[in-house]
């Protein structure tokens, strides 16, 4: 039988990823004795796939503009981000080891572009600091009295502690261990679980024709959604052409307000701008002034001073008009109908492949039951939350590691 005293701890963190590595550090640095659970074989699985492994841990925005992105629940993170925001992020992880930079001016990313790089200064720190750390060890429920935390139990052990941090992370990619594991526990403790979808994901399309357009990637793409309550939603950036749909940066940040709005209404219609955010009177003008230089040159080769060639032909067919054909050579209803196109392109979201391809999840434990100052439960007394396993999501760029890496050192702070 172990000695009590050795089960027995400050403060108890559940899910070793970005926002729970980030609470015990922070937890140890004031003296607390730490014991950091996770329920995979290693810690920070999803950290390490994070931007295709290069590790986007933050941006250079300004908090104002940071907290803007992630919608009305954005200001929650105020206090969080005035304790650690990019600046202080980046010298933090200068300070174990890790120099970073910005190399767009924008995106902030570890000097090695490698997430190994990251998650081998933290498990060190860790280290350095006597945090202890057990591996497949899996949470089954929070000991409690209602009032107070007194620890955590798995299926044959109990933990003590007077304050227990949930950073379990969300419901995406559950093959890097996110299973929902800390909405239970908060649930059962009391606390409201919002509604739950899936994030930051590729997204199918009823329209075929994409298939024919999968060699490139069109840059600086505008997507709106194409519904009345939903006209002011738009997302920039890089748009990839899938098999079966679309996928890419801008595909991603407009995913999470998507997947809602397919559950209730099955589709969801957008307009694409592909052509730089051209109108269609300039892109009769850009057209017209190629044709001036050139005026027997066929429609295709204007359009391909746009656009990679497999999306002009599929254009073209769309408009029933024929790429080797000359622009003056169309009927009108053909050239007025491929202007529009080139402008705004309809597409059609039918669906998507659930949370096994989703990045990050929209929803989670309701901020309204959770203090922005210090991350504590308003319910439980010691019971605290951080990073994705809260209702708050922002787009990709940085913003998710972030904001659990703020929001872990937050909780970390303790009171007692």
């Amino acid at each position: 039988m172990q000695n009590s005293s050795k089960l027995s701890y400050d403060v108890i963190v559940v899910g070793a990823g970005a926002a729970g590595i980030m609470a015990a550090i922070t937890a140890a640095r004031t003296g607390k004795k730490v014991l950091l659970c996770e329920k995979l074989s290693k810690i920070a699985a999803k950290l390490k796939a994070t931007g295709g492994g290069r590790c986007n841990l933050t941006n250079t925005l300004s908090n104002e503009d940071f907290m803007a992105r992630f919608g009305r629940n954005g200001r929650f993170m105020t206090p969080a981000l005035n304790a650690l925001d990019h600046r202080a992020l980046i010298a933090f992880f200068s300070e174990i080891g890790v120099e970073s930079h910005a190399p767009d001016g924008y995106r902030v990313f570890p000097i090695s572009h490698s997430s190994v790089s990251i998650i081998t200064a933290l498990e060190e720190e860790m280290e350095h600091l006597g945090v202890k750390l057990i591996t497949s060890c899996r949470i089954e429920a929070l000991e409690h009295d209602c009032e107070h935390v007194r620890g955590v139990r798995t299926s044959d052990q109990t933990y003590m502690a007077p304050n227990v941090i949930i950073a379990t992370g969300g419901m995406g990619y559950p093959q890097l261990g996110a299973e929902g594991d800390g909405f239970t526990i908060a649930s059962e403790a009391g606390h409201k679980i919002t509604e739950l979808y899936p994030a930051m994901m590729p997204l199918r399309t009823r329209e075929t024709w994409v298939a024919e357009c999968r060699a490139d990637t069109i840059p600086k793409v505008e997507i709106r959604i194409d519904l009345p309550k939903a006209k002011n939603i738009r997302a920039f950036g890089d748009l990839i052409f899938t098999q079966n749909g679309i996928r890419g940066p801008v595909v991603l940040d407009v995913a999470r307000e998507i997947t809602p709005l397919i559950e209730k209404y099955g589709s969801v219609p957008l307009m694409i701008n592909m052509t730089k955010g051209l109108n269609e009177e300039q892109l009769r003008a850009h057209i017209k002034k190629a044709i001036d230089k050139n005026p027997e040159q066929p429609i295709l080769t204007h359009m391909m001073t746009l656009l990679p060639e497999s999306l002009c032909r599929a254009l073209c067919t769309l408009a029933s008009a024929d790429p080797e054909k000359g622009f003056n050579k169309l009927e009108g209803i053909q050239r007025d109908s491929l202007i529009k196109l080139l402008a705004w392109t309809p597409l059609t979201v039918i669906g998507h492949d659930g949370f096994k391809m989703a990045m990050i999840t929209r929803g989670g434990i309701s901020l309204k039951e959770i203090s922005p100052e210090t991350m504590e439960s308003k319910i439980i007394s010691g019971l605290y939350f951080c990073g994705e396993v809260m209702d708050l999501d922002g787009p990709c760029g940085g913003y998710n590691l972030q904001w659990s890496f703020a929001s872990g050192y937050l909780a970390g702070h303790l009171k007692k």
